[in-house]
């Protein structure tokens, strides 16, 4: 009787999952595994914020309890424990008499030291781990260059890659699983059990309704959405006119969030918008979408060749003289909101209350915290690792090595400088009439359109007037925004 341990991490669905169909195909049962690993859940060593805060959390418990459903569904179960990974699988694995586990391929450091710990725990077993990579649209082995040569710059990648790699076809869904019997699976942990609070709870219990969309995590609500935003709405056919609004569930496809836990696989979504070219119509914004998704890929295929570079102040560039200030005080109020520069406030409010920020607030307050405050970009990205359901720690540190100006695009720079975005003409450009501001600042509501993106302008009279007093009830800004104006820039 040939057994197979399937260890789940980041691709958490049937569809499209390789590792997962060849272990069925190997193997006469396999069992299906998933570990919560709670250094997941510890705080930041300096800061205090919890390496996954409770939004990302929630989504993951939905997504591993989606999965476990679907298996269920198909004559199977998920064992769930929680605990060290390696040594959870390699005990399980022993003791069903595994001859191999098959897993996903990872590339970030905290996932290849562990992979690297299974191993060496599996050795003296002898049993088998055998590694698939299914997290990008196209395959890494059919790259027409070695990583070490990726381009640096990503059109440079993009032509190369369009002109000659063929994207693989997708796997189909299991039938059925044969499952090893007599292995206990365990209850799903809860957000209590993960260490949350009653205060992070409620976030969750009852959350806030100026949020953009009620993300859940799983499967059948990842192809639910990709259906709709398709074929029920037809968003798709816009989508490169609205993907830098600010307000609203259907400007973007906000389809991240399941690609980062594997809920949805980028060549189904591929698939998927190749068959609405061919029924319905094909566009430009039908074909941005797919460009998004080459994007992803490539911060993907930088953080192979670039290891663990991604993560350090000095960056891809492995620039040691950029230097960065470490203001906890000053860190606080960027990531509070309370910086007093509205369009940064809302963005990052948006965030904590719902988990999630748009693609062009990101830009804002990563450039706003790098070039404006002078902060540790680092501490930037390790918040938005915490908060952010969507994160992936490809994406996420790579663009923020590009904002921080230790990117490896030699585009990014002007005059010796990161690329820079002016606040001022940021918020015009894209909130113009200060709505998105007035939704996450109610305070500012009664500040007229043209005044509000300037808001610590306003004359004493103009404060009573409008209802709102700088320094009480809206904080004084911690930089002076009239340098945006005197001094413009995009």
């Amino acid at each position: 009787m040939n057994r197979i341990l399937y260890w789940f991490r980041n691709d958490l669905r049937l569809h499209d999952n390789e590792g997962f169909a060849r272990a069925l195909d190997d193997a006469d049962q396999v069992l299906p595994v998933f570990v919560f690993d709670p250094r997941w859940f510890t705080p930041h060593p300096r800061l205090g914020f919890p390496k996954t805060a409770v939004f990302r959390a929630n989504f993951l418990l939905e997504s591993v309890a989606d999965l476990r459903q679907s298996l269920r569904n198909k004559g199977a179960d998920l064992i769930v424990r929680i605990g060290n990974p390696a040594e959870v699988l390699a005990e399980l694995a022993s003791e069903i008499s595994a001859s191999a586990i098959y897993t996903s391929k990872e590339i970030t450091q905290e996932e290849t030291d562990m992979e690297s710990k299974l191993s060496n725990k599996l050795k003296p077993l002898n049993i088998d781990i055998k590694f698939f990579w299914m997290s990008t649209l196209y395959h890494v082995r059919d790259l027409p260059f070695t990583i070490s040569r990726l381009p640096d710059v990503f059109t440079q990648y993009r032509h190369q890659i369009e002109k000659s790699v063929r994207i693989r076809p997708t796997f189909q869904t299991p039938e059925a699983v044969s499952l090893v019997p007599n292995v206990w699976p365990s209850d799903m942990p809860t957000l209590t059990t993960l260490g949350f609070d009653s205060e992070a709870r409620q976030q969750i219990e009852h959350p806030d309704s100026r949020r953009a969309i009620a993300f859940q995590g799983g499967e059948h609500v990842a192809l639910d959405r990709l259906n709709r935003y398709l074929w029920q709405t037809d968003r798709i056919t816009t989508y490169k006119e609205t993907r830098n609004g600010l307000l609203g569930d259907d400007y973007s496809s906000k389809f991240s969030a399941w690609l980062a836990n594997g809920c949805l696989s980028p060549r189904f979504i591929y698939e998927e918008i190749t068959r609405y070219e061919n029924e319905r119509v094909k566009n430009e914004s039908t074909y941005w979408l797919i460009f998004e998704l080459l994007w992803r890929d490539f911060f993907r295929f930088v953080a192979l060749r670039f290891g663990t570079r991604i993560f350090k102040s000095s960056g891809i560039k492995h620039d040691l003289n950029r230097k960065f200030i470490q203001d906890e005080a000053l860190f606080q109020r960027w990531a509070e909101g309370n910086t007093g520069i509205p369009f940064i406030d809302a963005n990052m409010r948006e965030m904590n209350a719902t988990g999630f920020m748009s693609n062009r607030g990101r830009q804002n307050v990563a450039s706003f915290l790098v070039s404006d405050l002078g902060l540790d970009w680092t501490w930037g990205a390790a918040y938005f690792e915490s908060k952010l359901i969507d994160y992936d720690p490809c994406s996420n540190w790579g663009n923020w090595n590009y904002v921080a100006g230790v990117g490896n695009d030699p585009r990014q720079f002007s005059n010796g400088q990161p690329r820079y975005f002016n606040i001022y003409s940021q918020a015009m450009r894209y909130d113009e009439q200060g709505n998105y501001v007035k939704h996450w600042l109610p305070e500012l509501a009664r500040v007229p359109a043209e005044l509000v993106h300037l808001v610590s302008n306003l004359t004493a009279a103009e404060q009573e007037q409008y209802g709102v007093v700088l320094g009480i009830d809206y904080p004084s800004p911690v930089v002076d925004p009239n340098k945006w104006i005197t001094n413009p820039s995009p």
